[in-house]
């Protein structure tokens, strides 16, 4: 079975930067996709940015051009590059995949436990 795992969150002051990672693990699978998603307390989950296989990416109007989002296809690990962080980027980040496992038919969505990123003064 695959599973996704994060890490890379942390507390961090306005204007600072985090590096977020997620790796999927598990044998015989194949990646569509993978991106990150992010629930502040009391609002819906949110795409963040998302990235293909083949590298086409896609982001939030609310984080172009200080958030960039690239993936290693050889370590299976996708990575989200935050930088100019405000306070309302606080939230839970949640690794997200598009994996189709070799003993199945159909792609099926993966979601990592979540990493906690708080930006404060």
């Amino acid at each position: 079975q695959v599973q996704l795992v994060e890490s890379g969150g942390g507390l961090v002051q306005p204007g600072g930067s985090l590096r977020l990672s997620c790796a999927a693990s598990g044998t015989s699978f194949s990646i569509y996709a993978m991106g990150w998603y992010r629930q502040a307390p009391g609002k819906p989950r949110e795409l963040v940015a998302a990235i293909t296989s083949g590298g086409i990416t896609n982001s939030a109007d609310s984080v172009k051009g200080r958030f960039t989002i690239s993936r290693d296809n050889a370590k299976n690990t996708v990575y989200l590059q935050m930088n100019s962080l405000k306070p309302e980027d606080t939230a839970v980040y949640l690794c997200h995949a598009v994996i189709k496992e070799d003993s199945s038919w159909y792609m099926a969505d993966y979601w990592g436990q979540g990493t906690q990123v708080t930006v404060s003064s």
